[in-house]
């Protein structure tokens, strides 16, 4: 039988010791917890150092659009091979590689002087970091229970949001003292020591019950199958709205601050963590509230899919608002709140994924929705770097990403019901 620890990860009769279980439980949340700092603090690296890097290599706005957008587009198309090589080498192995390599492109980078070798560090920087969400998802899985998992995905997603709130001010501080070249290679050591730590502490679940519950037999062609289903169409192109949105801040706030509101690069720096840190506290919101509903009865499927769409309309209406903003104070608190709503949405979109996929499916789908979304966010870099060439502006770009949102919303509010995942093993009763 199952018992319950703290967190909620069930002793069977193989005689997993409590002690050893919880110590474990901390030690997997911690390591994913830093890996995620690490890893939004590499991804917001160059929307800090924005107007330095473009002033020093001589780059356009759409030129940084696509070292932007190149990180994104290699993240992206990186996922698919994610499933497979999780199967084949496991959490432990594939995210400590992962780690290693996104970390040494981070490094590097410092030490670029032309656009083209710069693309080249992006692309390996996003490839890199596929094995994040997949892994950490995949050890939230093997080591939490249905009954507390939303806030141990919550935690370890909040890292990218504190990650990024940390990243303006510190990041900015490190580079008036260092550069931006000692910046990025500061930031390529830290991620290896995180690699290092990833490799040498990390285990993988390996009792027997755990090993009963992933060995349900995946289809030959498993993202065949799941293409098939109309739910995941709608998972795909809904979280498309979601990383669009997240994606324009992360890459260009530290950038509008600067060119459309006027402010030095400290002023901007202290002021682009408000909204990611707002997008920290809508994560942890989001997971408190759905452990919340599902201790009164409610679905989980049902609750996911209420809050991701709840939070996108709300978020959709504050990206117009701040496209419409006359002020700085009214624009920051604009976008804090889109960033928030978008992040309490956006933590659903990986909950749903586990709620409505069966164990041995849950790696695979949620790699597709991310492969899928970022295509389609990836253009959020290079069209806000055109609309700002064309128009010298931020406003078209804001109400672009609000519309993007709100197809989202749509797209999981029609296409994503649960019912529709019609595949062997899978259940919407989750």
């Amino acid at each position: 039988m199952y018992g319950d620890t703290a967190w909620g990860v069930g002793l069977n009769e193989v005689g997993i010791e409590e002690r050893s279980l919880r110590s474990h439980q901390a030690i997997t949340l911690g390591l994913l917890f830093a890996a995620g700092i690490v890893n939004f603090f590499d991804r917001s690296s160059l929307s800090v150092a924005n107007t330095v890097v473009r002033g020093e290599l001589h780059l356009n706005n759409a030129q940084m659009g696509w070292l932007l957008s190149a990180f994104s587009l290699s993240y992206g198309f990186a996922q698919l091979g994610m499933v497979g090589w999780l199967d084949r080498l496991g959490t432990r192995r594939v995210l400590g590689i992962g780690l290693a390599v996104w970390s040494l492109a981070q490094l590097m980078t410092g030490f670029v002087h032309s656009f083209a070798v710069f693309l080249v560090f992006r692309v390996l920087l996003g490839a890199g970091e596929a094995p994040f969400y997949p892994a950490g998802i995949r050890s939230m899985r093997e080591w939490f229970t249905e009954r507390t998992r939303g806030r141990a995905t919550a935690l370890m997603s909040s890292s990218q949001t504190f990650g990024l709130a940390a990243a303006p001010p510190l990041l900015t501080l490190l580079m008036l003292r260092i550069g931006w070249r000692g910046m990025f290679v500061v930031l390529g050591v830290v991620g290896l020591v995180v690699a290092v730590l990833w490799l040498w502490l990390h285990r993988q679940r390996s009792d027997t019950a755990y090993r009963e519950e992933v060995a349900a037999p995946a289809t030959k062609n498993v993202y065949g199958a799941l293409l098939t289903q109309r739910t995941v169409w709608g998972m795909m192109l809904g979280f498309a709205g979601v990383n669009y949105t997240a994606w324009l801040y992360i890459s260009w706030l530290p950038g509008y601050l600067q060119t459309e509101r006027h402010l030095s690069l400290s002023q901007s720096g202290w002021l682009a963590a408000i909204p990611f840190l707002a997008g920290a506290m809508g994560m942890l919101a989001s997971g408190v509230s759905a452990d919340a509903w599902v201790a009164r009865g409610f679905a989980l499927t049902n609750i996911h899919r209420m809050q991701i769409v709840v939070g996108m309309v709300l978020s959709a209406a504050a990206s117009f608002f701040a496209s419409q903003a006359y002020s700085t104070t009214a624009a920051v608190v604009s976008i804090s709140f889109a960033f928030f709503c978008i992040q309490f949405g956006g933590t659903s979109g990986w909950g749903y994924v586990q709620a409505v996929a069966p164990s041995h499916l849950v790696s695979a789908l949620g790699a597709l929705q991310n492969f899928a979304s970022f295509l389609i966010a990836s253009a959020a870099p290079v069209v806000t770097g055109m609309i700002v060439d064309e128009t010298h502006s931020f406003t078209l770009a804001f109400a672009v990403c609000a519309a993007v949102t709100l197809l989202g919303a749509l797209s999981y509010a029609t296409l994503a019901a649960p019912g529709g995942m019609r595949i062997e093993g899978a259940s919407s009763a989750h």
